[in-house]
C-alpha cells in the first residue's frame, strides 16, 4: 500500500470499503470466518491544524444511522484515534500526530446487530484509514493490523476475514494473534436476516464456562472437516455434518427461537445452515434458486439475501489508494 509522505496536512480524504463477515461458521467457534460480498464504505478526512476545517462531522446513511449521534464515542473515531496512537508509539518520531478536524461519513449496508460483522467493518475501516493517512501509517504492519482490531473487538473471528478476505483460520498466541487465509471452492452463500437485533453480549452471555468433552470433540472433527470441505468443494451432504455444532448454538437459542428454528428446519431439509457470528442471522451454504423452492420452510420475515463469498478484504477506494487492508 502506498503512503503519504510528511507534511502540515494530512491527504484526505480516504474511502474505505469493508465487508461483512460470517464468524463460527457453526463448529468454527471464535476461528473460522468468511468474508462476504455486502459492503459498507467510510469516507474520512482530517485536517491537522485547522486549516480547512475544525470539529467532528459523523453523517451516517443507511443501516445503523442512529449511531451519528455518538460523536467522539464512534466506534469508527475511537479506532482511529487508538491506531493513531499506536502508529505513534511504533514511529517515535510520530509522536502527537493528530487532527483538528476529522469529517466521517459512512453508507452502511451491512445489518448492525445481526451477526454479520458490523462493528468488525468499523473498526477494520478505521486501520486501513489511519494506515493510509498517517504520515508513519507503514509501521502499522498487517500483524500490527490484525493484533489492534483484535484488541478493540474482543477476538479475531470477524476481524480477520474483513481484514484479508475469502475464508480465515484465526487463532490467538502468546504474541498475538494470527490469521489464515483460504480461497474456498464453495463461492455462494445466502444470508437470511430477521428485523430483530440481538448483542453480541447478549449472546456471549448465555454461553457455559464449560462444556462436556465428547461436544468439544466433536466440535474439532467437523471444523476440520468444515475447512476441508470448504476448500476441496465437497458437496452438501458433507457440508451437512461438517456445519453441525454442540459448542455454542443450542446455548443461544433461546435469545434467538426463530433462528434456531429455521436452522432446523433448513436442516432438515438437507440444507447446511447455521447461526451467523452471535446471530441472529442465519447463513445457509446454498443458492437463491433453491431458497426459492423452499418458501414453507423458511416462511416469513426475513429479508434474503444471496450472497457470495469476498474474495478481498477491506481496501482503499481508487481515488485513494491501490491495496487491501492487510495482504495475506
Amino acid at each position: 500500500m502506498s503512503r503519504p509522505g510528511g507534511g502540515a496536512n494530512l491527504p484526505g480524504p480516504v474511502r474505505v470499503r469493508v465487508p461483512a463477515t460470517s464468524a463460527n461458521l457453526g463448529p468454527g467457534f471464535d476461528s473460522l470466518g468468511l468474508a462476504l460480498t455486502l459492503y459498507d464504505d467510510v469516507e474520512v478526512d482530517l485536517d491537522v491544524d485547522g486549516t480547512r476545517f475544525t470539529g467532528l462531522s459523523i453523517e451516517v446513511d443507511g443501516e445503523g444511522a442512529e449511531v451519528a449521534e455518538r460523536g467522539d464515542r464512534h466506534l469508527i473515531v475511537t479506532t482511529l484515534r487508538r491506531a493513531f496512537e499506536a502508529i505513534d508509539a511504533l514511529a517515535p518520531a510520530a509522536v502527537g500526530t493528530g487532527w483538528a478536524g476529522l469529517r466521517l461519513r459512512c453508507v452502511n449496508r451491512i445489518p448492525h446487530s445481526r451477526g454479520l460483522g458490523s462493528s468488525s467493518a468499523a473498526i477494520v475501516a478505521g486501520i486501513v484509514a489511519a494506515r493510509h493517512l498517517h504520515p508513519h501509517g507503514e509501521v502499522l504492519d498487517d500483524d500490527a493490523a490484525l493484533r489492534l482490531a483484535t484488541e478493540i473487538e474482543g477476538h479475531p473471528d470477524n476481524v480477520a476475514p474483513c481484514l484479508a478476505g475469502g475464508l480465515t483460520v484465526a487463532w490467538t498466541t502468546p504474541q498475538g494473534p494470527r490469521l489464515v487465509r483460504l480461497d474456498p471452492k464453495v463461492r455462494q452463500v445466502v444470508a437470511f436476516v430477521p428485523e430483530t437485533r440481538l448483542a453480541t453480549e447478549r449472546a456471549r452471555g448465555l454461553l457455559p464456562e464449560t462444556v462436556p468433552h465428547a461436544d468439544a470433540a466433536a466440535n474439532a472433527a467437523r471444523a476440520a472437516l468444515l475447512v476441508a470441505a470448504l476448500t476441496r468443494g465437497l458437496g452438501p451432504e458433507v457440508l451437512l455434518d461438517a456445519t453441525e455444532d454442540r459448542l455454542h448454538q443450542r446455548y443461544r437459542a433461546p435469545a434467538m427461537p426463530e433462528s434456531a428454528a429455521l436452522v432446523e428446519r433448513l436442516r432438515a431439509k438437507g440444507v447446511p445452515a447455521v447461526i451467523s457470528g452471535a446471530g441472529p442471522t442465519v447463513l445457509a451454504f446454498t443458492t437463491a434458486s433453491q431458497v426459492d423452492s423452499m418458501g414453507p420452510e423458511v416462511g416469513n420475515g426475513w429479508h434474503i439475501h444471496p450472497l457470495d463469498v469476498a474474495p478481498h478484504g477491506a481496501c482503499v477506494q481508487p481515488d485513494g489508494s491501490d491495496g487491501p487492508g492487510i495482504r495475506s
